[in-house]
């Protein structure tokens, strides 16, 4: 049995609109989790249902084997971190962070010696005396997590916390919540719009979209096989064409032929499906091949430093495709497109509630 589980979880705001329909999740003792989705896909929804702040219309939610759905959040024992720093501005990064601890009435003794523990595993220790308005942005957001962690939570959850952060101190503070998490070995659910972020800390991410989980896996295989075409465009799939099933092969709406390797993935069965492959893994075919190729005229081309990026116009479409600086084609060139059948992916369609087809 998972160690926190959601289960046919509904969300309905002011009756009319539904959050989450009958979204189901699963999370083992030390993971890190990312939700990740667009704005209104229901991410943030569903971390304040684990939280405790909303209460489902329908569903359970449970911890260890125990049903928390309607305990209130201030029984939870859960550290929270939001994307606000949410501290004090009276009290020492000390005062801050013991301020949890002092609210359940810890002895003094001990909860000295949990708050200099936690300021260490936090890189905290010489900032102790200083308040927040004389930290960096990171440190308060650091600060935030010290807090959250000290009481022991059975379950962290972060609500989008580097979002106020630059880029450079986002990468910064990402690599020290996953070595702080590691290091504490406790269960996180972090909340996030951001894939590169959450591909890089996450033992799994689940993609949502419109209230349910498109896809729940660990982010290599999100990244290398996503099984719907939401999935796919929301992680930076840009070339999509449309194939038809006969036997063993897939044919286009101008009859050209395509192999495509499952070894790896899950084949839809419907007689049309949707394919789909990086710019990257796109070859200009030099062989005269016959199957897997696309005759097209090069359009716009566009210069990435290492790399070209051309728009190329099919009969099957528009599609990307990025080449190596000593690969060059000009505008207007006629070319034939490789698409390697180990690089093109079918994936589901989408309905029109959110969840796969």
């Amino acid at each position: 049995m998972a160690f926190m589980t959601l289960k046919d979880i509904d969300v309905c705001y002011d009756k009319k609109k539904q959050v989450l329909k009958g979204l189901n999740l699963e999370v083992e003792e030390g993971e890190l989790v990312s939700l990740l989705g667009p704005s209104g896909c229901g991410k943030t929804t569903t971390l304040r249902v684990v939280a405790g702040f909303i209460e489902p219309q329908g569903g359970i939610f449970s911890l260890d084997g125990t049903d928390l759905t309607k305990v209130p959040v201030h029984k939870r024992n859960f550290g929270i971190v939001f994307q606000s720093y949410a501290l004090f501005p009276h009290l020492s990064v000390y005062d801050n962070v013991a301020f949890g601890l002092k609210i359940r009435k810890l002895d003094k003794a001990e909860m000295d010696k949990k708050v200099k523990n936690i300021l260490e595993v936090c890189g905290l220790t010489e900032f102790a005396n200083r308040f927040p308005q004389q930290m960096s942005g990171g440190q308060r957001q650091r600060v935030a997590l010290a807090r959250a962690l000290v009481i022991e939570p059975k379950l962290l959850l972060l609500d989008e916390p580097l979002s106020n952060l630059d880029a450079k101190l986002r990468i910064n503070m990402r690599m020290e919540i996953k070595r702080i998490q590691k290091q504490l070995g406790i269960t996180t659910l972090f909340v996030t719009h951001d894939q590169e972020e959450c591909f890089s800390i996450s033992d799994k991410v689940a993609v949502m979209n419109r209230g349910v989980i498109e896809q729940y896996d660990t982010p290599e295989h999100i990244y290398s096989r996503p099984e719907t075409e939401f999935v796919a465009r929301f992680i930076g799939f840009e070339n999509f064409l449309t194939l038809h099933k006969g036997g063993d092969i897939y044919r286009t709406d101008g009859g050209e032929a395509f192999s495509v390797k499952t070894a790896h993935g899950t084949v839809p069965s419907e007689e049309t499906v949707t394919g789909t492959i990086r710019p990257e893994d796109i070859l200009v075919d030099t062989e005269d091949r016959t199957v897997n190729v696309l005759a097209g005229t090069v359009g716009v081309r566009t210069f990435l430093g290492k790399s070209y990026q051309y728009e190329v116009n099919t009969a099957a479409g528009k599609f990307l495709v990025n080449r190596t600086a000593d690969e060059s084609y000009e505008e207007g060139q006629m070319v034939r497109l490789y698409l390697p059948e180990e690089k093109l992916i079918l994936v589901n369609g989408n309905n029109s509630d959110g969840s796969s087809s």
